[in-house]
């Protein structure tokens, strides 16, 4: 993997690691068994985390139409809960999944899954040898821009990966994204709550996008399909992982000390509440590329 110069790559390699490369089996602690670090889709009060991530992942694949297909890619495959889900569940032959975490990118690996790829690789240096009949994201879109960035340059970035995106999907392809975005009311001074701390202390150099910014970067290469405005999903799932944070202190603290689980447990409970106050939304689009 060559290293990107392109002058908006987003957070870096080095900025991610230092939070998606803590011991995974700290992660394992308030994760459900797939590892899955993004919201996940609720469906009752009686519903579990494990069934909520597993409905969540299988809601994309369906938006995405990649169950039984041949080549999806992955964008920000994480710990390889989809890549799983998509070989193991809907029989997708071959899958490829990008992740800029080493850490992740080498537990993905081990998973051996037939007919997966796991590249430690930034979607900008990401070439292809063939088209893809599908393309996934979860969580991976905000960090695709940093703190700082003029709007003009914001919309370079994200018009960079949707075109890269466009690219790469045979005609009537479809990319489902799942991203958190920040709310289209949001109060004066709202962002710097999450930049001076979850900005600086747990997603470094990372920036959320405003819808609006999506939809600019997107039109005339894809055009809307479906889309979801899920926040009340990922104040119940913070909720969720918090508890089981704080049910498994003690055993989260001699992994990565007691000053990390205090970190995660104020940015958990940070993140469920502006999901709460509906200054920042969890939004999942289903995309499909234009001829």
């Amino acid at each position: 993997m060559s290293p990107t110069t392109t002058p908006y790559a987003g957070a870096s390699a080095k900025a991610l690691a230092a939070h998606y490369d803590l011991p995974v089996d700290f992660y394992a602690l308030w994760l459900d068994p797939s590892l899955t670090y993004s919201c996940a889709l609720w469906d009752a009060d009686a519903d579990d985390l494990t069934s909520a991530q597993q409905r969540k992942i299988d809601y994309l694949v369906a938006e995405a139409r990649a169950a039984r297909a041949d080549q999806v890619l992955d964008i920000g495959c994480g710990w390889g809960g989809t890549l799983s889900r998509l070989i193991n569940h809907h029989h997708t032959q071959h899958a490829t999944g990008l992740n800029l975490s080493p850490q992740q990118a080498t537990w993905a690996q081990a998973l051996k899954l037939p007919g997966v790829t796991v590249r430690n690789e930034n979607w900008l240096d990401h070439q292809p040898t063939h088209t893809y009949d599908a393309i996934i994201s979860i969580g991976a879109f905000e960090h695709f821009a940093r703190p700082g960035m003029t709007p003009a340059a914001k919309h370079d970035a994200y018009r960079g990966f949707f075109t890269r995106c466009r690219q790469w999907l045979r005609p009537g392809g479809r990319l489902a994204l799942q991203t958190i975005t920040w709310g289209n009311r949001l109060p004066t001074g709202a962002h710097k709550i999450k930049n001076t701390f979850i900005g600086d202390s747990v997603f470094r150099e990372s920036e959320l996008p405003f819808p609006g910014e999506i939809d600019s970067a997107y039109s005339g290469l894809f055009r809307l399909v479906t889309t979801r405005q899920d926040g009340d999903h990922y104040y119940r799932t913070c909720q969720e992982w918090r508890r089981r944070l704080q049910d498994h202190a003690e055993e989260a603290a001699r992994l990565v000390g007691s000053d990390t689980v205090e970190r995660y447990d104020r940015y958990l409970d940070l993140s469920a509440r502006l999901f709460n106050r509906r200054w920042t939304h969890l939004y999942r689009l289903t995309l499909e590329a234009v001829a």
